[in-house]
């Protein structure tokens, strides 16, 4: 079998593994590293930069770091020591003996690298819907450039370089246009096949900076460039972090990306926007996620027992502070996915807390409601719709739980029962109806509000055990 057949199929094997550049720029050109400097130490929400990229790479699916350090090589080893757990294996290759003008380097490179490898430097923020999006676009032996143009843009310019070529007389074959272009804002994000790296591709490269240009150059004249835009309406958003307004414009760019799993219309039009306020101050505390998830259930537990004493005003500080409790249960997710610190038990003892407190928000409503009735005929009916409300929110949780079960184990047994229990599950986890419990409380019609909660709850805990029903199931996975 020919060397580029074997070559062929292990480029089509994908890309992961990265290539990071903490001292210099992709393009060339040193990062700053004096204090006071943007550089790979600089914080952007808490985290380094380095740090920041390491992270979003394993959560994009990265599964190898080589790492071309220069001086700071320690300070950076620490700092990845310091915060969340990295899991996959960095190799750590200092300059001094590797230089970055050397093709014997790249070479070197090239045989740890299965299929393609991801070049970048440590300079910039961006998302992992970025770096899966580069996964999945991987084709046979063509080099991916990230602009930071709109797409209309760029699909504008490769027309305009198309023309171009057909109207020089050269082959019809694409190419994008120049990679240096300034309107296209190249990204200093760029993936490479193995073979492109080896020797035999390489001419002579500026002193002190990796050959990517040459790079480019070559696999443009064949007609291998593909230009992808890094939009930030669909998630796959890049910033460049080169000076102390970049920082801001970074962080700007990761809290306005937090986007919980399910949102209600509350969540997404109030919750959120006043949550942000919230996170940048537990973040500058230094709280974790799950403290601030106690935090949200102690407030929730706080208005429960206002609800409790049965006055009207009583009722709307109690309503208040619920709707604060719902704006701060935002805030333990947005802090772990900005500080990389998610866990299966966070997610767990988030939604338990979040049923206890609406439990105790029924109970609270329920005894407020029959102190204030005590005495009258039906004085009893608050108490068993609160007992009728607790019970259908348990077993909803109880359902719920199983229904998440059932999509991680097993699956569903059509696309049709999937998207039945998706609708579920987005409706359980809506923080909607803590605006709407004030909105009650504003016109004093508690009692209303609590005979709502209890036919919803009983409902839609008949609901879930229609979705869960042994006919939706599919058999378990192997």
């Amino acid at each position: 079998m020919s060397k580029s057949i074997l070559q062929r199929r292990a480029e089509i094997q994908g890309l992961a593994t990265a290539i990071l550049l903490p001292s210099v720029g992709v393009f060339g050109g040193s990062i700053g590293q004096q204090v006071g400097d943007v550089g790979p130490l600089t914080s952007v929400v808490g985290i380094g930069l380095f740090q920041r990229t390491v992270l979003t790479l394993q959560r994009a699916g990265i599964r190898q770091l080589i790492v071309l350090s220069g001086s700071e090589e320690e300070q950076l080893k620490q700092a990845l020591g310091k915060g969340p757990r990295v899991t996959i294996p960095v190799r750590w290759m200092p300059i001094r003996e590797f230089p970055l003008d050397d093709p014997r380097t790249w070479e070197a490179l090239a045989a740890e690298v299965h299929g393609f490898a991801l070049v970048t430097s440590v300079n910039s923020v961006f998302s992992r819907g970025l770096i899966e999006r580069l996964r999945r676009d991987v084709q046979d032996g063509q080099v991916i450039v990230v602009s930071q143009a709109p797409q209309g843009q760029v699909d504008q310019l490769m027309v305009q370089s198309m023309r171009s070529k057909v109207q020089s007389g050269r082959p019809a074959i694409f190419t994008p246009p120049r990679f240096d272009d300034p309107v296209l804002r190249v990204a200093e994000l760029v993936v490479v096949p193995a073979s492109l790296m080896s020797t035999a591709n390489q001419a002579a490269s500026e002193k002190g900076s990796p050959p990517i240009r040459q790079w480019l150059e070559q696999a443009a004249t064949d007609g291998r460039v593909r230009v992808v835009s890094a939009e930030e309406k669909q998630g796959n958003w890049y910033q460049p972090v080169r000076t102390v307004f970049d920082v801001q414009t970074a962080e700007k760019k990761l809290f306005n990306s937090l986007k919980g799993e399910f949102e209600g219309f509350v969540d997404r039009y109030f919750n959120r926007k006043v949550s942000r306020w919230f996170t940048r101050l537990f973040l500058a505390m230094g709280l974790s996620p799950n403290s601030i998830t106690v935090l949200a259930g102690l407030i929730g537990l706080v208005a429960g027992a206002g609800f409790g004493m049965g006055t009207y005003s009583a009722g709307i500080v109690a309503a208040l502070l619920f709707q604060l409790a719902a704006v701060i249960d935002c805030c333990d997710g947005e802090v772990a996915r900005l500080t990389f610190t998610e866990s299966p038990f966070g997610a767990w003892l988030d939604i338990v807390l979040d049923n206890i407190v609406h439990m105790a928000i029924f109970v609270g409503i329920a005894v407020g409601l029959y102190t204030t009735e005590m005495g009258q005929a039906d004085d009893w009916v608050p108490l068993v719709l609160g007992v009728a409300a607790v019970f259908g929110n348990g077993l909803s949780f109880l359902l719920v739980e199983k229904a998440q079960k059932i999509r991680t184990v097993s699956g569903w047994r059509t696309p049709a029962h999937a998207a039945w229990a998706d609708v579920m599950l987005k409706n359980v986890a809506s923080r909607d109806f803590s605006a709407a419990l004030l909105g009650f409380a504003l016109f004093d019609q508690l009692y209303w509000f609590l005979l709502f909660a209890a036919a919803g709850s009983l409902l839609f805990a008949g609901a879930m055990v229609w979705v869960i029903r042994p006919a939706a199931v599919s058999s378990p996975r192997p």
